[in-house]
């Protein structure tokens, strides 16, 4: 019989991919295995709580060895919409599929956006192309010092991204021009997010960006399973960039994290030992940020390490009825071409106190299965795709 539970944690391993899809080929990813291709280039990795989870069942990881016993479920989800980016991948989670993906803009902006958000904000616009976040820096941080002018930038998603020194343009003024962006983009040129960029720094090669990151971005397009949560009275903790990524819709507390994953870690660790009902939803996002598109697998090898040496008090701080359910947004290999996210399968590893040890939930079709689940557990809605079955006797 399926229990109804109290509670439920996703936390998203930001760009942690378990192999490309079948349809990388499209994307230009083929060959790319996030977890794979780290622990191949690093000659190993040590991961023994995740692969206690079957982490080590999802694709071939050095170091990581399939566990014929596993503390719970272990599946992987393919993504049917058409994209890979955080947006596209987080939405999915949560129920929606998109049915087209999000434009990207590989010669910048038009210069009639350019020349509205320049109107709006009252300073010019510098680059106005696709960057690396360090690169751009260095390359224009010490004319932006000298002009006050915005550094404009995307890159291979579908952001609008607009870096500030701190010394130069106030925080509060970068907010400001990051909302009128958005309304400029969804208008004429549809972006998934704006994203303010402020930084620190005297000059170049010594500008580093600060945690007073803040990204805007539009709301899905139907309601997710986080609204339907939300309106039945029940908690909806959204933890690191989470309430940014769904504007805030059906967030019912948000608690931004501003240091590192670590920071991320303690607050759903702190999160689990109060008395909530409903979901909470964590993204570590220095996976991605900090370690897959700057191509550094060594960092993300050790970032992993350190998620996996935590791994257990979240388990612990668990109620009797309640799962964890651990997964990815889309993949970034950083032993892979380019900077861009790779278009891979997600992990899904469920914990639970009370499911089924040893269960292979198989291959997913839609990461909106996760959600599936969730709505299944916490409210009793049966809907396609739950898995909520294969966790109970």
């Amino acid at each position: 019989m399926i229990p109804k539970i109290e509670r439920a944690t996703i936390v998203v391993l930001d760009s942690a991919g378990v192999g490309y899809l079948p349809d990388a080929e499209e994307f230009g990813d083929v060959g790319s295995n996030t977890f794979g291709n780290i622990a191949k280039h690093c000659n190993g990795i040590n991961l023994p709580n995740m692969q206690k989870l079957g982490l080590g069942n999802l694709t071939d990881i050095k170091g990581v060895e399939p566990c014929n016993n596993t503390y719970g479920a272990y599946g992987k989800a393919a993504e049917a919409s058409k994209g890979k980016d955080t947006t596209t991948g987080h939405w999915e989670i949560a129920g929606v599929k998109l049915e087209r993906a999000f434009p990207t803009y590989a010669n910048g902006f038009s210069e009639e956006t350019i020349r509205l958000f320049e109107e709006r904000t009252g300073r010019k616009v510098m680059a106005n192309k696709p960057s690396s976040g360090t690169v751009i820096l260095d390359e224009y941080g010490e004319d932006q010092m000298k002009t006050g002018n915005w550094i404009v930038y995307t890159s291979a998603d579908p952001v609008f991204q607009i870096a500030a020194h701190e010394e130069i343009i106030p925080i509060e003024e970068l907010y400001r021009a990051c909302k009128i962006a958005l309304e400029i983009c969804t208008e004429l040129e549809p972006v998934a997010r704006v994203i303010a960029r402020p930084y620190l720094g005297s000059g170049k090669g010594k500008f580093t960006r600060t945690s007073r990151r803040h990204d805007y971005s539009v709301t899905p397009p139907a309601p997710t399973v986080l609204d339907r949560l939300s309106t039945s009275g029940l908690d909806v903790i959204g933890i690191g960039k989470t309430k940014d990524i769904f504007a805030g819709q059906g967030i019912t507390n948000s608690r931004g994290t501003n240091a590192d994953n670590l920071d991320g870690i303690h607050k759903t660790i702190a999160a689990l030992k109060e008395d909530t009902k409903g979901l909470i939803f964590t993204n570590l996002v220095d996976f991605d940020m900090q370690y897959g598109h700057r191509r550094n697998p060594e960092g993300y090898k050790a970032a992993l390490e350190e998620f996996d040496h935590y791994l257990p008090q979240i388990q612990e701080n668990l109620k009797e009825d309640e799962i964890l359910i651990l997964t990815a947004d889309h993949g970034c290999d950083p032993t892979y071409k380019g900077t861009d996210h790779t278009r891979e399968y997600i992990p899904l590893m469920v914990y639970g106190k009370n499911i089924k040890q040893n269960v292979n939930i198989g291959i997913r079709t839609s990461f909106t299965d996760i959600a599936s689940t969730i709505e299944e557990l916490l409210l009793g809605n049966k809907t396609e795709g739950s898995f909520a079955k294969d966790l109970y006797n």
